[in-house]
């Protein structure tokens, strides 16, 4: 059944488009006619790579400039695109000398498609929407390969298929919601009748956001043009080069200062969604546990205020409504990274705060592992973040906070607790301070280089640790995992070329580079200048720090890391520079693996991750559209989610826990008699590497249990 009244009547796209108002003229001023000259001279003279602004690379960035105005393919036709052909092979030129017109036309193009298909949209609320929601229509959730519409009526099709997923979405939501209050049962039929009120329909819900977005669309300003096209012209270079309007450089600045107030979540634009790439160390977002890494915010909502689809509105928007002062309570509703089917949302609540470097601060406990021939004390050192008081440290103060000084107490602090040897835990942390990465690994060797750093014209720099003497020479392994990066990489890169311990985990981000800020007319260019390389010769770039023992990791490599992002620059190397070997525990690597192998199958925890790891992916490879069958979407939805309780249920009957009812709250469920959560899971098999280890190299045979 259709979804819409008078299907064949004149398309309204098509009238809209004669009878629209004309836009306000964006055209370049001559101040960003100059910033563009000075953005191609800063990638022409300063980029670590050899950057050639020729046609061969126009046509990447016109392409890259059409993926960020229309990447799913959904507003301009093939004809608009051919209109501006000549920017395929000459945006080069317009970017050399600042000659942008022909790319701000374009923006007009794309813009009076969206205005008249958002009018479109609401034209077809006005007729009313058919809630038969049958037959064997799906949706594609990925377009970007689809090659542009060469017919106006060809958009029609897509926008009905669109607009009828979204009141099949929130028909869904609301029926999920209403049964949800109906098994609540401490809700009272006085508070009901108090704070229920007359729900909006479906069609009043959808008209009041494709308002907002109309109208945050005709308020587009020529700086909003300008960040496009020179977005478009950076990231062909590479993902960390970037252009930074005024307004986004003072936010960079305070960003660095960690004096932000907002909830302490990086986030990233996503097709036409927001996703959440990671949380900082110590955040009101990370401390309150309701966030995760891979999780898409789709409405935003202030303390006791209406909840805003966001969905469709640029990155820099969205960031603008999650921030506020400290204190305050934002609401977000978010679909779960893990979630296959967009109608799985849920609001969440964080209250704002600042991130303080004593939220960031190393601390330390003592694990008590139990084996065949008793207890045994492990270590931990929690390292967040690697940071320092660059304030106090340049007013000579003497007992400024560091990364290295904070691990180094913790380190004094679990070697009178006698333990056995030390476990680092790097898990989620971002890098920061390069220096940091230099001093603390100088608390486990005896000075020594860290790093290489190569910059545009192949010099290269070594850092290392300069002083004597090591605090720690105890057996030592690292965890890292997908979300570590950058300074963390460079840290358990050289424990692991130094033969100093064991690295365990997954692999790493995979973030090599080093980025300056130089300053322009307008704004500033956040350029990459420089390359990492471990002592070894290879690089950190785009592959990582491959761990020696791998665990398995609920972080879709696709997604999150180095080698999901466009343009990546690639993996080399350079040459390997001397240093002295404190060990060799890869010879034991093949028995360690095997006893990990042992633990991890019998491991109810590390079963579980193992087999959620292989179901992620299996799912996501199946699931590249949606029904538009109301009934088939819940069936489709379902058989999804009753394998993700089934394995969830699985691992908690093992544990001895009680049993979800619904795997969409399983995330945010709390057990007191939950011991070994599953973060712990990876940290408590750390400890038994590191015992394995140990016994190892002090020539001690292990003597197998018989049964």
């Amino acid at each position: 059944m259709s979804l819409f009244a008078n299907p064949g009547r004149l398309s309204a796209l098509a009238m809209l488009l004669v009878t629209a108002p004309a836009l306000a003229e964006l055209s370049p001023s001559d101040a960003q006619r100059q910033t563009a000259e000075e953005v191609a001279d800063s990638l022409l003279n300063s980029h670590y790579s050899e950057v050639q602004l020729d046609d061969a690379w126009s046509r990447q960035a016109f392409q890259g400039y059409l993926d960020v105005l229309d990447g799913q393919r959904a507003y301009l036709l093939r004809s608009d695109v051919e209109d501006f052909k000549g920017l395929r092979t000459g945006l080069d030129e317009a970017v050399l000398e600042g000659e942008l017109d022909a790319a701000f036309d374009l923006h007009e193009r794309y813009q009076q498609r969206v205005e008249a298909r958002l009018e479109w949209l609401l034209e077809r609320l006005d007729q009313g929407l058919d809630f038969s929601f049958e037959g064997n229509q799906r949706l594609a959730l990925d377009r970007a390969d689809t090659p542009w519409a060469t017919h106006q009526d060809e958009l029609d099709t897509l926008w009905t298929k669109r607009l009828k997923n979204a009141a099949l979405q929130l028909t869904i939501n609301r029926q999920d919601a209403e049964a949800r209050e109906d098994t609540d049962d401490t809700r009272s039929s006085e508070k009901d009748d108090a704070s229920s009120g007359r729900q909006k329909t479906i069609e009043e819900t959808l008209r009041e956001r494709y308002e907002s977005q109309l109208s945050r669309v005709r308020q587009t300003k020529r700086d909003d043009v300008f960040d496009l096209v020179m977005t478009a012209v950076t990231d062909t270079i590479d993902p960390h080069t970037d252009y930074m309007s005024p307004r986004e450089s003072e936010d960079f600045d305070i960003q660095m200062k960690l004096s932000l107030e907002g909830i302490g979540a990086l986030l990233q634009a996503d097709g036409e969604y927001v996703k959440v790439s990671s949380l900082v160390p110590g955040g009101p977002a990370e401390k309150a546990g309701v966030l995760k890494p891979a999780d898409r915010i789709i409405g935003v909502g202030q303390e006791d205020e209406e909840i805003v689809n966001v969905v469709g509105m640029r990155l820099d928007e969205v960031v603008d409504m999650i921030r506020g002062p400290k204190g305050s309570v934002v609401q977000l509703e978010i679909v779960p990274g893990q979630a296959m089917d967009m109608t799985r949302s849920k609001v969440i609540e964080i209250t704002r705060d600042t991130v303080k470097l004593e939220d960031q601060a190393a601390q330390s406990e003592v694990l008590e592992i139990e084996r065949e021939d008793g207890m045994h004390r492990v270590g931990v050192i929690e390292v967040p973040a690697f940071y320092v008081d660059f304030d106090a440290w340049q007013a000579g103060e003497d007992d400024y906070r560091s990364t290295t000084r904070d691990v180094a107490k913790e380190v004094r602090k679990l070697r009178d607790q006698n333990v056995e040897g030390i476990v680092l835990d790097l898990r989620n942390n971002g890098g920061g301070a390069l220096q940091e990465a230099n001093s603390m690994l100088g608390l486990f060797i005896d000075r020594g280089p860290t790093v290489q750093v190569r910059d545009a014209r192949g010099r290269i720099n070594l850092y290392g640790d300069t002083e004597s003497g090591s605090l720690y020479d105890g057996p030592l392994v690292v965890l890292i995992n997908r979300l570590s990066a950058s300074a963390s990489e460079i840290f358990a890169g050289a424990i692991q070329d130094y033969g100093r311990g064991l690295v365990v985990g997954s692999n790493t981000f995979g973030k090599g580079t080093v980025q300056t800020l130089n300053e322009l007319n307008e704004g500033q260019i956040k350029l990459t200048r420089a390359k990492f390389y471990r002592i070894s010769g290879d690089s950190t770039q785009n592959r990582g720090v491959a761990p020696d023992i791998e665990f398995p990791s609920l972080v879709d490599p696709e997604t999150i890391g180095e080698s999901s992002l466009d343009n990546a620059l690639a993996w080399d190397s350079v040459r390997k520079v001397q240093y002295r070997q404190y060990g060799n525990p890869r010879r034991f690597l093949d028995i360690l693996r095997q006893r990990h192998q042992q633990r991890a199958q019998a491991h109810p925890n590390f079963h579980y991750l193992e087999e959620r790891s292989t179901l992620a992916e299996r799912l996501r490879e199946q699931h590249t559209s949606v029904s538009l069958n109301q009934q088939q979407r819940r069936r489709e939805t379902q058989a999804r989610e009753d394998e993700q309780l089934a394995l969830e249920n699985r691992r908690r009957e093992a544990l001895g826990l009680e049993p979800l009812d619904n795997w969409i709250d399983s995330r945010s469920q709390e057990d007191e008699d939950d011991t070994q959560p599953l973060e712990r899971a990876p940290l408590t098999e750390s400890a038994q590497i590191l015992l394995d280890y140990s016994r190892l190299d002090s020539g001690i045979q292990f003597v197998e249990h018989q049964q």
